[in-house]
């Protein structure tokens, strides 16, 4: 609980996210603002429909993978999908299902369901959709596997397609911001969420590097360069960027860009690293992010070739 909201008044109560007299108690009294993070289903959106009523402003967090292309794919498709323009709240999404949510398949189309439940409720509550989320705390770190690099010293960093890809990110201090503003001006609706600029993997690598002081090597691999080397979460081609009109429509006003509020993660990481609690990189998501035999012998071949 961070000191300035206990200092402010604010109180921690545990319950179990599904436990239906644990949150009746908690929020049978009303409240100004709800924010349900943890709303992965229509049954999970049914369950708190009949407490909303007692709230003035709701807020359900979701996310972009709920969008689809015209062919039908979305983020967590086994083919990338190609969004020709930035994405507006009222664009395609997928269909609604009750398949498993934790799977790529069941995500986006769980988070439609549980969406339609509460946006047909006639309630005060607002989707947000948001894209790559970073800040401290955050539960899949994505930029560890360039702040790890730097820790480690690593002379060079890859970047596949020349780190031109894109896939918008979202700061959880700008989505903060966000909920915010609907709290002041509660209303049925769906905002998108993401930074006021979209950095490009380069772009968030020479961020990440800058801020720590260390100085690497890019590797820019070409389009045609058939290896596993550069990979990172924002390698989108053609970009993934969302369309947030909407929100600034409302009055939003976001906190800063991607290079202003991804400092607080990466000091997070840094000192998580340092207390031996940095995520491992035997985790399954990290685990293909960092081959550095591979990275080695790449530049070993580049240093051989020269050398002739």
């Amino acid at each position: 609980m961070p000191d300035v909201l206990t200092a402010a008044g604010a109180r921690f109560h545990v319950a179990e996210r599904h436990d239906a007299g644990s949150l009746a108690r908690i929020l049978g009294g009303g409240a100004d603002l709800l924010v349900d993070a943890l709303c992965f289903t229509a049954a999970d959106a049914r369950q708190i429909v009949p407490l909303i009523r007692g709230v003035t402003s709701a807020v359900m967090l979701s996310s972009k993978a709920v969008y689809v292309d015209q062919e039908g794919r979305h983020s967590n498709s086994e083919s990338a999908p190609h969004f020709a323009a930035p994405i507006r709240e009222d664009h395609p999404t997928v269909t609604p299902s009750d398949l498993d949510y934790n799977s790529r398949e069941g995500y986006g189309a769980n988070k439609v369901a549980a969406e339609q439940v509460l946006l047909e409720s006639g309630l005060p509550v607002t989707v947000i959709r948001a894209s790559k989320v970073h800040g401290e705390g955050a539960a899949r770190p994505r930029e560890w596997m360039f702040v790890k690099r730097v820790l480690d010293r690593r002379p060079a960093v890859f970047l596949a397609h020349r780190g031109e890809g894109k896939d918008h990110t979202t700061a959880a201090a700008n989505t903060a911001s966000l909920i915010e503003r609907i709290a002041a001006v509660p209303g049925q609706r769906i905002l998108n969420s993401a930074d006021p600029d979209s950095p490009s993997g380069l772009e968030i690598v020479r961020t990440i590097a800058d801020y720590l002081g260390h100085r690497w090597d890019d590797i820019l691999l070409d389009n045609d360069v058939e290896t596993d080397l550069g990979q990172h979460p924002w390698d989108a081609r053609p970009p993934i960027i969302l369309d947030t009109a909407a929100s600034s429509e409302l009055g939003y006003v976001p906190v800063g860009s991607y290079a202003q509020t991804v400092p607080a993660e990466i000091d997070w990481l840094v000192a998580a690293a340092r207390a031996g609690r940095a995520p491992s990189r035997d985790d399954p998501f990290f685990a293909p992010l960092f081959d550095y035999a591979a990275e080695d012998r790449y530049l070993s071949r580049s240093v051989g070739s020269a050398s002739h």
